[in-house]
């Protein structure tokens, strides 16, 4: 399978639910401008009782302010090893995210990262995803490839980073099947005004603006779980011509050995524990080349 740094995707967004894509920003935090200065002003280096995490405040499933999310927790699991306390910079995951947060010293992690990922150092991968298929329980629409017929039918939603429907992995899957008239767009970025933008996406199911939305398996997982109404979430067989399968780490700044081999041992201890997280948040989970999960998650 290609890796993610291999395409032209803007993959690196949507796994990040919007991080380090093209937007206007300063980008309002609940009503505030989030402005660089203030978290400047602890550019003092991580403390050794403070595990110092980035993260965005309004992402669901991942992380929010209230650390509801399951980045959040695994969070908590890591400084709990480590004898240390969580300590947190909120920041939205836009353009700018890695350069204004981590590479700038104000924090020492980002919980979730792909694991071939440029702009940081990576722990070794803690969950493997890939996008699913979500539809109306009621409406039996259980699509499992991207050759299936029925996707030149119905209508189907997918994120989109700017106007490019080329700029994620079903966005390119479906034009290169000539699937396009069918197929409506929804920012990644979404109204942050509201809780968890990126979910619109699998609202738009629930409302029955779309017969079915292509999105990444955690979000969707999470998402569907939760919702008023019924959702089937079907992990896509990943096709040869695009990669659909990515594996999820955490970032540290670059050269910061002595932590990422810290994070690492922490994974393998806690591996059960990371599990039954991702299990909890209902994360569907492929296979990674340790044997870590041997099927996709299907309901």
């Amino acid at each position: 399978m290609s890796s993610a740094s291999s395409r032209p995707f803007a993959i690196v967004a949507v796994l990040l639910a919007g991080a380090l894509a093209v937007v206007v920003w300063p980008v309002l935090v609940r009503g505030r401008a989030a402005t660089a200065p203030q978290a400047a002003a602890d550019r003092d280096g991580g403390g050794a009782d403070r595990l110092r995490v980035c993260a965005d405040p309004n992402n669901l499933p991942f992380s929010n302010e209230r650390r509801e999310g399951f980045e959040n927790a695994l969070a908590d699991i890591v400084a709990r090893e480590l004898g240390r306390r969580v300590e947190y910079t909120w920041w939205p995951q836009r353009r700018g995210f890695i350069r204004t947060t981590l590479r700038a010293g104000v924090c020492d992690v980002v919980m979730g990262v792909p694991a071939e990922f440029e702009l940081a150092d990576t722990t070794r991968p803690y969950y493997r995803s890939t996008y699913v298929a979500v539809a109306r329980r009621d409406r039996g629409l259980r699509i499992t490839s991207m050759d299936d017929p029925r996707l030149r039918t119905v209508s189907i939603g997918i994120h989109l980073v700017g106007d490019d429907y080329a700029s994620v992995p079903p966005g390119t899957a479906l034009g290169a099947r000539g699937i396009v008239q069918n197929v409506r767009g929804y920012s990644i970025y979404g109204d942050y005004s509201k809780p968890n933008p990126p979910a619109d996406l699998i609202a738009a199911v629930t409302r029955g603006d779309v017969d079915v939305a292509i999105a990444w398996g955690p979000l969707a997982g999470y998402v569907a779980s939760v919702s008023d109404v019924p959702l089937t979430v079907d992990p896509i067989a990943a096709p040869d011509d695009v990669p659909f399968e990515f594996s999820i780490a955490m970032g540290v700044r670059r050269g910061d050995h002595e932590l990422r081999q810290r994070l690492d041992e922490v994974l393998q201890r806690r591996r059960g524990e990371v599990e039954a997280l991702l299990e909890r948040y209902h994360v569907p989970r492929v296979a990674m080349a340790d044997g870590a999960r041997t099927r996709p998650e299907v309901w």
